[in-house]
């Protein structure tokens, strides 16, 4: 095999340059920026090569650096983000993943939580069962009182994680997973309908085989006391299975595990049943277990002739399993129960990103059967070829301590890691690589991005600006029009060869989102962590369609995202067909008249518990409809009061110019202020939060129950970039920002 002659300083585009200046480099304590890109990934080779020293055979650390150094920095492979952010410093916390286990008892939930704010503390991200926690008003002996059940004490991890962030280098994130069979799935179910809860969770739905057969059959199905192991009584699983998806189709959660296909590959079953997995969903791991992760990147091993170099690839695969043991050593664990297990079974998940890419550049179209079936190609050469080194790995340095009783135990040559290969979102690493994230499809060809409320920028996908130049039919029209229409597939001015390889995520078939998924599940130790895009007018039988396609096809779990779901979600592309009463054109905005106030108005007034006291909200209507809206706190004075005003008189002026309620709760509900979240029923973030559900109360009792929820996923936080749904999770590929770390 012959290395090609490489460079040492990679070349980074302005947004991988951008991001890693944000998160990535070190600071000093004034926040200047101490490092180079290139500082950083030597920092990283030597840090990890320096592991070669605890073994007594194996490479030499000073010639491992220097590989390692190479294939970082031609971006052939890049490490999860606390391995790149951590490595050589102080902190040294290097794996991106956790599960912690959650007992029944208040001393084992405390405890959790209290380790979860270490993982969180140093860069990782956490997963739960919440299975093991008695149902709500089930008996407690030892007060005899009644539990409040998994979902209450949801909200105290969640409301931990939000304190804890705040100082974080990487932002801290949860998967909630419950049984199918506990007594409190249909609460849990519902518990993210409202999108301002639970906001540093990810849920799924734990499903057994039981469970999908019932459906399958129209049966009732067990429901399981946790506490007791008795069952409790049935449900219909057909009536669950489809609020599953009712909630799934109107805001993406929960997402589904299969969780008795975790355990049919579970390599270690006499160490542990595996009932949660990380906050992706990709890595399904034991309790105390963590995994380090990282990506090849696909689009990076074309050669000259246009075809996969083999080769080159089985070199980068050899040396990132090295590397990724190499973390296992180095590796400072934030409590010493994960460090004894991770040591224990020595999981590593390699993985890979830029798929959409190579198709591309293949010429390959993504809802293809050739990209399917190359799909499998390319992950069993990745996995046979991982595993090749983890048994050469066990030889140098001896197979992971629990592998007797494993299931390879007595199966050929030990090996040196439990899993090998897992198929991560890749939303940071892959803007730093500055290629397609994971195995998904491209999100869009060409979008905009709005710069500080003022400039307009259109962001073009390279390799498409590339061929568009040498092929002659760039334009800046040309990408502003693609960017307004969402697809280049019917756009004749672009030729008919080019729009059959760029093809987007809504430009393909759910049905396609899932054989690609599945594809790669099939010769991946772990799972594929992957987002399947529903157009906005798509329905809940489609996403049950899907649901079973993954079951049927092999697939350890699914997330789906209907298009326009979550409320205010940023505009990838940008459309013109807008809702007629989302949108006003510009001609009618002008021709807009305040209507005048009749001597006499009806209406009623709702009492909305704030963290300033009491607010009172009056809401008048004349014949029209929606006139004016009054508030009162209940403490004159003060800012707050002042400004809840300055609220009506701007919420009274909109609704008489026109302007639509649901368009003023939209702007309102789910802001935030200092005060501590959650007040009251209907859980009051701020004054302005409480309006809005006045509004809404309103409306509901009116006849217009037309429920709008805050933004959960929509523009960017950090920089108000388009927040792409990939990989179970929210990605802003403008500066790095992600919802699940």
């Amino acid at each position: 095999m012959t290395k090609k002659t490489r460079t040492a300083k990679p070349e980074l585009s302005p947004n991988a340059v951008t991001v890693l200046e944000r998160r990535y480099l070190r600071r000093d304590q004034e926040g200047k920026v101490l490092e180079a890109p290139i500082d950083m990934f030597e920092r990283v080779a030597k840090t990890i090569a320096s592991a070669e020293k605890n073994f007594k055979t194996g490479r030499v650390p000073a010639e491992l650096e220097k590989d390692f150094l190479e294939m970082m920095t031609s971006l052939e492979f890049m490490p999860n983000s606390p391995t790149l952010m951590n490595a050589g410093r102080e902190l040294g916390q290097l794996s991106a993943c956790f599960v912690l286990p959650i007992g029944d008892s208040m001393e084992e939930i405390f405890e959790a939580i209290k380790q979860t704010a270490l993982i969180h503390k140093s860069g990782g991200g956490t997963g739960f069962s919440f299975s093991r926690i008695r149902p709500a008003n089930d008996v407690v002996l030892s007060t005899r009182g009644v539990s409040s059940g998994p979902l209450s004490f949801m909200n105290v991890f969640d409301a931990a994680t939000e304190t804890i962030k705040q100082g974080g280098t990487r932002r801290g994130a949860n998967m909630g997973i419950l049984r199918v069979d506990h007594p409190d799935i249909m609460d849990f179910i519902m518990c993210k309908r409202d999108q301002t809860v639970l906001t540093n969770f990810n849920i799924s739905v734990g499903i057994t085989e039981a469970f999908m057969d019932a459906v399958e059959k129209d049966h009732d199905y067990d429901i399981i006391n946790p506490r007791t192991g008795e069952v409790a009584s049935q449900r219909s699983a057909r009536k669950v299975f489809d609020r599953i998806v009712d909630l799934a189709w109107t805001n993406g959660e929960p997402g589904i595990v299969f969780l008795d296909r975790l355990n049919r590959d579970n390599p270690t079953p006499h160490v542990g049943e595996i009932e949660a997995t990380n906050p992706c969903g990709e890595q399904p791991l034991l309790p105390y277990e963590s995994c380090n992760l990282g990506s090849i990147n696909l689009s990076k091993l074309i050669t000259a002739e246009n075809q996969v170099d083999w080769d080159r690839l089985a070199q980068v695969v050899e040396l990132a399993t090295r590397f990724l043991d190499n973390v296992i050593e180095v590796n400072k664990y934030p409590i010493e129960q994960i460090a004894e297990m991770t040591r224990a079974n020595r999981k590593i998940g390699l993985g890979v990103m830029g798929w959409a890419d190579m198709l591309i550049l293949l010429g390959i179209p993504y809802n293809s059967n050739e990209a399917v079936e190359l799909g499998e190609k390319v992950m069993k050469f990745i996995s046979d070829t991982a595993l090749a080194t983890s048994r050469t790995l066990a030889k140098e340095r001896g197979p992971f301590p629990n592998y007797e009783g494993s299931i390879f135990d007595g199966k050929g040559d030990p090996v040196r890691n439990a899993t090998c290969t897992t198929i991560a979102p890749t939303g940071t690493i892959s803007i730093i690589s500055s290629t397609s994230s994971g195995v998904e499809p491209l999100f869009a060809v060409s979008y905009v991005r709005q710069v500080l409320d003022k400039d307009i920028l259109v962001e073009v996908h390279p390799i498409f600006e590339k061929i568009a130049v040498q092929r002659g039919f760039y334009s800046q029209e040309l990408m502003k029009k693609i960017a307004q229409h969402g697809t280049i597939q019917d756009l004749a001015e672009i030729p008919e060869d080019v729009r059959r390889v760029f093809v987007t995520s809504h430009d393909i078939t759910p049905e396609d989102h899932i054989r690609m998924q599945a594809a790669f599940q099939k010769y991946t130790d772990n799972a594929v962590s992957k987002t399947v895009n529903f157009c906005n007018d798509a329905t809940r039988e489609d996403v049950a369609t899907v649901y079973r396609l993954a079951y049927q096809t092999g697939c350890k779990g699914v997330t789906i995202y209907r298009d326009g779901s979550r409320d205010m979600q940023v505009l990838s592309v940008a459309k013109d067909d807008t809702k007629p009463e989302d949108t006003v054109p510009r001609e009618t905005a002008k021709q807009r008249v305040k209507r005048d106030r009749p001597r006499a108005l009806s209406g009623s007034t709702y009492q909305m518990q704030t963290g300033c006291g009491p607010l009172y909200v009056t809401i008048n209507e004349d014949q029209n409809g929606l006139f004016e809206l009054f508030t009162t706190m209940g403490k004159a004075g003060g800012c707050a009061s002042s400004q809840c005003e300055a609220i009506g008189r701007l919420v009274s002026l909109a609704w008489r110019s026109g302007i639509q309620a649901r368009q003023s709760v939209k702007q309102m509900i789910g802001i935030t202020c200092h005060k501590p979240a959650g007040f009251g029923e209907n859980r009051i973030t701020s004054c302005s939060d409480a309006v809005a559900k006045a509004i809404q109360m309103h409306m509901a009792q009116h006849g217009e129950d037309d429920v709008i929820h805050a933004n959960n996923g929509g523009a960017c936080p950090d920089c108000g970039g388009p927040v792409e749904h990939e990989g179970g999770c929210c990605v802003c590929h403008a500066c790095g920002y992600s919802e699940c770390a």
